[in-house]
């Protein structure tokens, strides 16, 4: 009897599937949120409000810009790796550590769905 299996079953996979594909739909709905906040018309309607408080809105509003642009660069690139991972799971490869070969924990991949590595692979990168 083979003590480490190989691949996840396919009822496994079905069910990362299902997670994965719940957390993708999330995710461009937060990336979609996120555009809008970026694409957002900017009139708060401070037209006759004093230029000093004009010039702290446009400061902020560029703060604003940055850290919606890095958000939804982050987001972007979890959406392609939630992609990827639908990817592994129809080739029937998910939930392999790309370091160790082992299979990763289950409940590794329920917290991180699109977990390359294995907990003892992310500890020998340190």
């Amino acid at each position: 009897m083979v003590e480490d299996k190989i691949r996840y079953s396919d009822a496994d996979l079905a069910e990362f599937k299902e997670l994965i594909q719940g957390k993708l739909e999330k995710a461009k709905y937060d990336l979609d949120l996120i555009k809008s906040a970026y694409m957002n018309d900017l009139n708060n309607g401070t037209d006759d409000t004093s230029p000093t408080f004009i010039a702290f809105e446009e400061g902020s509003e560029t703060l604003s810009k940055e850290a919606n642009s890095q958000l939804a660069i982050r987001q972007e690139k979890f959406i392609r790796d939630l992609k990827n991972a639908l990817v592994r799971i129809e080739n029937k490869t998910y939930g392999i550590c790309k370091v160790t070969g082992k299979l990763i924990n289950k409940e590794r991949l329920k917290l991180v769905p699109h977990a390359t590595m294995s907990i003892e692979a992310k500890n020998m990168q340190k």
